[in-house]
């Protein structure tokens, strides 16, 4: 696995530096007065779901209410505003992807009763990016033991090694036992924390044989390479000086979906581990486009927080535009029955997370990029970023919608769950 990483590194590497910075062709454009309207499409879901958040259920019928409310708002926003057609509501509602999430949060909380809602979600996203995988594999989108102990591995993990009040001393043992662990040695965990990584861990090698697949046990070790390497891009203080940005850029989001390709089927072809690998680094740049301010207040190093100290970043991002295309040439491999409107999925969420990213940090890009750009968000840049922080605002409540879905049915908002053995 390790050469296999090296030489999917390599070749993505060499895709990027064979892309230009010329504008891509973008699928959609939208007139002002196209933009107007799906903006009152857009408040009247976000009216919908406020009016949820302060209407908290406490029961699992309530619960079920609710998600059937929030569902029916979303898939008219999603008809009128999205330019979805059924074949993609029915990928999201019918298929898997909106139970599965609140199934894992149910079984988040079942695991770690102290679990914040913030982890849950972002346990939620790397749950949906394996269920589009499953889908495109031809097996059917649902939260599998491994997809659950994944999912939460690395707000476990990641959150730790992320956080600056750890010493760099506690981050490098629990990395080095972490790796043991993965490799198959037997532990002993020095606090809860620990503990919880070597259940779910265990929770993988229940559902994958160590002997039967081998892949899925060194694609974990690579994302775990691929997350200590990555630890060097904040421990330079902004300076790009000795690190290879683009290289451990590469290699963490490549390494991070590849592994969710493996926990997916338990062994992928090579064609199918290239374009996973591709769709990981793609979407890791969406990512650093979406934080490059707070990387930038953090000093921490991404291609966008270096570009930004020194140019707009319109060039990069064209750059980006222009390797995500190239990457999902191979969605044409995926030829399981029903994957069509998951692939159009995959291919219109990239390009909706760069576009709202560049509309979110608008401040580091030209004016003129910024407005040409602009014309291909069903939304105008100035509506969501108004909209964005008055949510924002709203986190609370937000925070309390999500810990009434975690809670098992059969259970009240008053009767907590304890047991965290069961998913």
């Amino acid at each position: 696995m390790h050469n296999t990483t090296a030489r999917l590194l390599r070749r993505f590497a060499t895709l990027w530096e064979e892309c230009d910075t010329c504008a891509p062709a973008f699928e959609f454009t939208y007139s002002v007065r196209e933009q107007s309207a799906r903006e009152a499409h857009l408040d009247r879901f976000l009216d919908a779901v406020n009016s949820e958040l302060h209407r908290r259920p406490r029961t699992a019928p309530e619960r079920r209410a609710t998600q059937e409310r929030i569902t029916a708002a979303f898939s008219k926003l999603a008809r009128s505003a999205l330019d979805f057609e059924e074949r993609h509501l029915e990928v999201l509602f019918e298929r898997g992807f909106s139970r599965v999430g609140v199934e894992l949060a149910q079984a988040a909380r079942r695991f770690d009763p102290a679990i914040s809602a913030s982890d849950i979600f972002q346990a939620s996203r790397n749950a949906w990016v394996l269920n589009g995988l499953q889908l495109l594999l031809g097996r059917p989108a649902e939260l599998t033991p491994a997809a659950f102990a994944y999912s939460l591995l690395y707000p476990y993990s990641d959150n730790f090694l992320d956080d600056s009040e750890i010493s760099s001393q506690a981050k490098l043992a629990f990395s080095e036992r972490f790796r043991r662990r993965l490799v198959g040695d037997e532990i002993s965990p020095v606090n809860t924390h620990e503990r919880a990584v070597c259940e779910l861990v265990a929770m993988i090698e229940g559902q994958f044989g160590r002997s039967r697949y081998p892949q899925v046990f060194e694609s974990l070790l690579a994302i775990h390479r691929a997350q200590e390497n990555s630890l060097r891009l904040a421990r330079h203080n902004g300076s790009a000086h000795g690190v290879d940005v683009l290289g451990i850029t590469f290699e963490k989001g490549g390494a991070s979906v590849l592994a969710d390709g493996y926990l997916a089927a338990g062994a992928l072809t090579e064609a199918q581990a290239e374009f996973i690998f591709g769709w990981g680094v793609f979407l890791q740049l969406g990512d650093d486009l979406q934080d490059v301010q707070q990387d930038m207040r953090n000093r921490r190093l991404t291609l966008f927080s270096q570009a930004a100290r020194h140019r707009p970043l319109d060039a990069l991002t064209n750059r980006t535009f222009q390797f995500g295309a190239r990457a999902m040439e191979r969605l044409d491999d995926f030829g399981a029955p029903g994957s069509e409107p998951v692939k159009e999925l995959v291919k219109r969420s990239g390009v909706a997370l760069l576009v709202n990213a560049a509309g979110a940090a608008g401040r580091l890009f030209s004016a003129a990029y910024l407005r040409e750009l602009e014309t291909h968000s069903p939304f105008g840049f100035s509506f969501l970023n108004k909209r964005r922080k008055e949510f924002t605002r709203k986190q609370g409540l937000l925070t309390r919608l999500i810990d009434a879905f975690a809670i098992p049915d059969g259970r009240t908002c008053d009767n907590q769950p304890s047991d965290r053995t069961k998913i």
